[in-house]
């Protein structure tokens, strides 16, 4: 993997925050879509100081909090 992969990309960031928002419904497998589309997006957004495995991270943690029914159980 080279070093420019994630080179900040406004429009690829829009494009996925717009999609994010296209498939947000109601169901929680949507908002998990969603979050995931959005925190994918930060890869290309230069306001925002993440990497691929951060996100993998982040997007285990989204699952398993879902999986034990939110974050209050």
């Amino acid at each position: 993997m080279s070093g420019d992969e994630f080179e900040p990309d406004s429009e690829r960031v829009t494009l996925l925050r717009e999609i994010a928002d296209d498939v947000r419904g109601d169901s929680s497998e949507s908002k998990q879509l969603a979050n995931i589309l959005y925190r994918t997006s930060d890869l290309y957004d230069e306001a925002e100081d993440t990497s691929p495995e951060e996100i993998v991270r982040n997007v285990k943690f989204i699952l398993e909090v879902t999986e034990r029914g939110g974050l209050g159980r």
